[in-house]
């Protein structure tokens, strides 16, 4: 699970449905990619802190939590 990532969304009220509509996917997909079913791609996890968490780097919000 990307914990990380899940508590940013957090602290910013960012929700699953937030982050389907700005990637173009749907919250399920979304859901499989935080969990780590699925992955994000590089233009996905790039877009996302590009555009929701500048002050974060992608190490930090996509390390992988065992």
């Amino acid at each position: 699970m990307l914990k990380n990532l899940v508590a940013e969304m957090a602290r910013e009220g960012v929700l699953y449905k937030d982050l389907a509509e700005m990637l173009g996917r749907d919250e399920k997909s979304i859901s499989n990619k935080i969990s780590c079913k699925t992955e994000f791609t590089r233009k996905e996890m790039v877009q996302i802190r590009k555009q929701l968490f500048p002050e974060c780097s992608l190490d930090y919000l996509f390390e992988q939590a065992e």
